[in-house]
């Protein structure tokens, strides 16, 4: 984890001498606020529209009293919204809204973040499968850059559209990244033992997420497939440069925020493990390498950008034992979502890459 703040970016006022206009479509759920939050601090950012059909004409603050004072824009149709003249537009919409109006924008030179799933899976096909609707504009799954910055950075740079990494697929990644770069690990074998607070399934209604229903309860779901394995799959295949074996469990938490992800897999070559973490992640603002026999805590990432990881060899590394546990945290609706789309944002527009990204995270 890089201590210091990123340097040698210059800032965008100093190239165009104004601010850089952003517009955020859907800005009624977790990350549209979270995303409104991280953007009210930004110093080079000048809010421009936030859209919703159902809440056109109420002032954001209205809807989200911790902005008061900090926003005052009121939402707007996407109608009426000047998405056009923004310099970059973030979807924080349900899946299929982006990519109905992701071709309009960049015609128009903005570029495009998308929070959602649209353009994650590169094999139009099987993201058909998952989310259940033919994809608008398969020739622009082909052109955008998949935003995990610790691996896509030079590509985010050039970028027009973005698509922004799922929660779970970030923490998992981020945790398996430097074992598969390496080739210390057997890559037809990994599981990813994942568990969520409710906020990952978003702000709606919902049984599952009630107080009564998930508060002091915890569940395995969607054993049989979960929307976000074909991402991971394809991230890890990425890293490998070859087809992977994985499992990915999902469990649902009483949590209001935060991921853990517990990943196994064996090794097949003995490795300082703690120092390869260590090396991989050095330069990286945003990915905290803990101690060894370290045990990183949802809690001491809540609110912020950061993701902490800890590599063990369970059970003192018995005779025969190759087993290799990564234990990775982060924030679901910052790292996992909002906050990494802001780590994009900077970086396609030449920015200190943790600039409004500092918070330190809330305790307790």
């Amino acid at each position: 984890m890089q201590e210091a703040a990123f340097s040698g970016g210059w800032l965008f006022s100093s190239w165009r001498n104004r601010l850089i206009k952003v517009g955020i479509v859907g800005g009624t759920g977790y990350t549209g606020v979270e995303l409104l939050r991280l953007l009210a601090q930004h110093p080079e950012v000048e809010l421009t529209a936030i859209t919703s059909r159902k809440e056109a004409g109420m002032p954001v603050a209205e809807m989200f009293p911790s902005l008061r004072g900090h926003v005052s824009l009121a939402f707007s149709t996407p109608d009426d919204a000047p998405l056009k003249s923004c310099d970059v537009v973030f979807f924080a919409t349900p899946n299929g809204v982006a990519m109905q109006q992701t071709r309009e924008l960049l015609d128009a030179g903005v570029k495009v973040i998308d929070l959602a799933a649209d353009f994650r899976i590169q094999d139009v096909a099987e993201w058909s499968k998952w989310y259940g609707m033919d994809h608008a504009c398969p020739d622009l799954v082909a052109e955008a850059v998949y935003g995990l910055p610790e691996i896509n950075r030079e590509k985010i740079k050039g970028a027009r559209l973005i698509a922004n990494p799922g929660c779970y697929p970030t923490a998992v990644q981020l945790g398996l990244l430097p074992l598969v770069e390496a080739g210390v690990i057997d890559t037809t074998w990994m599981v990813a033992d994942c568990k969520s607070g409710v906020s990952g399934a978003g702000r709606k209604a919902e049984i599952g997420a009630l107080f009564a229903e998930a508060s002091d309860s915890f569940k395995a779901y969607a054993v049989a497939g979960h929307r976000h394995l074909p991402e991971i799959r394809q991230g890890v295949a990425r890293m490998a440069g070859r087809e992977v074996g994985l499992t990915f469990v999902p469990h649902l938490t009483p949590l209001i925020r935060g991921i853990e992800a517990t990943l196994y897999a064996r090794l097949t070559k003995d490795v300082d493990l703690q120092a390869l973490f260590e090396t991989r992640y050095a330069n990286e603002y945003f990915v905290d390498v803990m101690p060894a026999k370290s045990h990183p805590e949802t809690r001491s990432v809540r609110a912020s950008n950061l993701c902490r990881i800890a590599v063990h060899r369970p059970q003192g590394s018995l005779a025969g034992d190759n087993t290799v546990v990564v234990l990775s945290v982060i924030d679901n609706l910052v790292k996992g979502a909002a906050g990494q789309a802001v780590q994009n944002m900077n970086i396609l527009f030449d920015l200190p890459e943790n600039t409004a990204l500092t918070q330190v995270p809330v305790m307790p």
